[in-house]
């Protein structure tokens, strides 16, 4: 049991600290892509 424990310390933790991130970062990228594609229509 303590094994599984420190295996979920170890990775579990980094990735679901990386999807959050890539997450975050993929709704910052849409909406500069939104704002690019507006702008190239104007």
């Amino acid at each position: 049991m303590e094994q599984w424990l420190n295996l979920v310390q170890e990775i579990g933790f980094p990735i679901f600290v990386s999807f959050y991130l890539l997450h975050r970062l993929e709704a910052k990228l849409v909406a500069i892509h939104d704002v690019l594609v507006s702008l190239k229509l104007k």
